[in-house]
């Protein structure tokens, strides 16, 4: 094992520098090279048509910053069996003897761990280090808790313009079919409301919620002042289990339809159920804000934060994790392990699992979520009681994701 490439893929997110320089700096303190494959598993595929490929070296490890989100190697959404060439693994294959590369380290998520696990299987030599913000791995995956922070932050900070406006306002944000996004972000922002994909969302409690908090807090402030706030996850399900998309957005390079409509289609809701309400016209009267045929019920705005919540700076956590997964993924090559995803680094130990089992979805713990629900904030069913474990631990310390 002297020269090792390492590529990152899919969707950007923070924490991805860290992985690459820690794994760069760990490549120099074992006496290896660490190669850029620019642009994901594209780059990968047309690395034998390539003049010379980037070394991180200590000079060009310099010139780049863990902090920042986004990848200094860049991405691609290529699924590689889906290419039509016949001959592609065997083209991988050359473009990795022609520069002497032994092995792969991959940072990406599910699909790109799935593309991953059928490299290995043709013979590629590859690691894991887990990266999607979505949360959605066995593993904790760097980019999530960035994410988190940056919805957190919106959504906090809208709160301002809600209340000058008396806004419900809904902020739809990334996860596809798991809301660990939403739900965390949602509730370090304090939302009043978190919609996951996990919990089918019915409209009927979502808006009794709604009318009463949002009301009511409205009444008693001393200048009819307050809002109400909405997190939705993208891949939100209706009550009858169905898919909330928009179908003219098409699929993605891996056959998944792209998510849209979540934020609207529950403003939509919301609205309907706001103007049949025989209730809203007096509360409009009594607070000095209705005006007729032009101001009769409130206003329901979606945010969609989109690519901001991917973009900026990466958390101290993601930092922290992304530089042990880039360290362990050249560890774990030096071992001659292949095909595996790294968990964590705990002191001596480094972790790691099978990646065909890492990349299996992990959804919200709704036991986790009957714990808020009973802390008032309604997450679109009718609030599951909480029943405690109690259990005494002795000297153990847990990530929290």
């Amino acid at each position: 094992m002297k020269k090792i490439g390492i590529l990152t893929s899919g969707g950007d997110c923070g924490g991805l520098n860290a992985v690459l320089k820690g794994a760069a700096m760990m490549a120099l303190s074992k006496d290896l090279e660490l190669y850029i494959i620019s642009n994901g598993y594209a780059g990968l595929y047309n690395l034998i048509d390539q003049e010379k490929i980037v070394r991180l070296d200590q000079e060009r490890l310099d010139r780049f910053d863990a902090n920042f989100a986004g990848s200094e190697a860049g991405h691609s959404r290529v699924k590689i069996k889906a290419i039509s060439n016949p001959d592609k693994y065997n083209r991988i294959k050359a473009g990795m003897k022609k520069f002497d590369l032994d092995a792969l380290i991959i940072s990406g998520g599910d699909d790109s761990g799935s593309v991953m696990v059928d490299l290995n299987q043709k013979g590629i030599q590859c690691i894991h280090a887990p990266k999607t913000m979505d949360l959605d791995l066995q593993t904790y995956s760097v980019g999530g808790d960035s994410t988190i922070n940056r919805i957190a932050q919106f959504v906090h900070d809208l709160k301002t313009t809600g209340k000058t406006h008396n806004r419900v306002l809904v902020t739809e944000v990334f996860g596809r079919y798991a809301g660990h996004t939403a739900f965390r972000s949602g509730i370090a922002a304090e939302a009043d409301c978190i919609l996951i994909p996990e919990i089918p969302a019915d409209w009927d409690v979502v808006y009794e919620h709604l009318a009463e908090r949002f009301t009511r807090r409205i009444r008693e402030s001393d200048v009819h002042s307050g809002t109400y706030t909405i997190v939705v996850a993208e891949g939100l399900k209706n009550a009858d289990g169905s898919d909330i998309v928009d179908e003219s957005a098409g699929v993605d390079a891996f056959g998944h339809k792209k998510l849209a409509g979540a934020g609207k289609f529950t403003a939509q809701q919301i609205q309907k159920k706001l103007k049949v309400d025989p209730a809203i016209p007096i509360f409009m009267k009594e607070t000095g804000m209705f005006v007729e045929g032009i101001y009769e019920i409130p206003e329901v705005r979606v945010i969609q934060p989109g690519h901001l919540v991917r973009s900026g700076n990466s958390s101290a956590y993601d930092i922290n994790f992304g530089f042990e997964a880039g360290a362990a993924a050249i560890l774990l090559l030096l071992e001659g392990k292949s095909g595996v995803t790294i968990s964590k680094v705990k002191g001596r130990k480094v972790e790691f699992i099978e990646s065909s089992k890492a990349i299996t979805q992990r959804h919200v713990d709704l036991e986790q979520v009957a714990l808020y629900e009973s802390l008032g904030i309604c997450f679109g069913r009718k609030p599951t009681p909480y029943e405690p474990i109690l259990r005494e631990v002795e000297g153990v310390y847990e990530r929290i994701y």
